[in-house]
């Protein structure tokens, strides 16, 4: 994913913390009032840097956007590569693999917001490559699900892509309804939604 540029983050210990800065700072004042209703001088102002420290960092307004989902999905792609490469039943491989989006998107629960309600200032070419990256979690999650029904550990009833959309679009969802001091933890309703999958794939 595009964003903080080549060799920023490894310039030594003094380049990394004014990076992250930058994108936290960008994340929060996006998420109170907008990515467009946000600016550059805005951002730089209250992370306590210069426009050419940003610029340095990030070619733009819009690498920052990219950047608050980008570094979210690279995580979840990570952590369901572990998942699906484990030593483990296909069955636990998903559902380990179901939780786990749920709880960290729900722990990044205003990056996603912050992306989704703003993914449509991308620049065609970023647009493009953020639904690149996505469609290889997704087909790699796919994948799961279809060695499942291939070995009759799951029923094949429903195609494996409708599956797919079926928990993304609860996933997608949580935005509009998860609050932290609710009656759920994170990992309660993650376990309810892969329940609910694993339940929906029985033979």
């Amino acid at each position: 994913m595009a964003g903080i540029k080549e060799g920023a983050s490894n310039g030594g210990g003094a380049a990394k913390p004014v990076a992250q800065r930058l994108l936290a700072t960008a994340t929060r004042l996006f998420a109170e009032q907008g990515y467009d209703r946000t600016s550059v001088q805005e951002i730089v102002d209250a992370a306590g840097v210069t426009k050419g420290a940003l610029y340095h960092y990030f070619g733009s307004k819009e690498d920052l956007l990219h950047e608050v989902y980008g570094r979210v999905l690279r995580l979840q792609q990570e952590r369901l590569d572990r998942f699906a490469d484990a030593d483990a039943p296909v069955e636990q491989r998903l559902r380990d693999a179901a939780a786990d989006v749920v709880v960290t998107t729900i722990e990044n629960l205003d990056d996603t917001k912050i992306f989704f309600r703003s993914m449509h200032h991308l620049s065609p070419e970023k647009d493009k490559q953020v639904r690149a990256e996505r469609r290889r979690y997704h087909e790699r999650f796919r994948a799961l699900i279809e060695e499942g029904q291939h070995t009759r550990v799951f029923s094949a009833d429903v195609p494996a892509d409708l599956v797919v959309d079926y928990h993304f679009g609860s996933v997608h969802h949580l935005g509009t309804w998860y609050r932290e001091d609710g009656p759920l933890s994170s990992q309660q309703v993650a376990d309810h939604l892969a329940g609910l999958l694993l339940r929906a794939l029985r033979p």
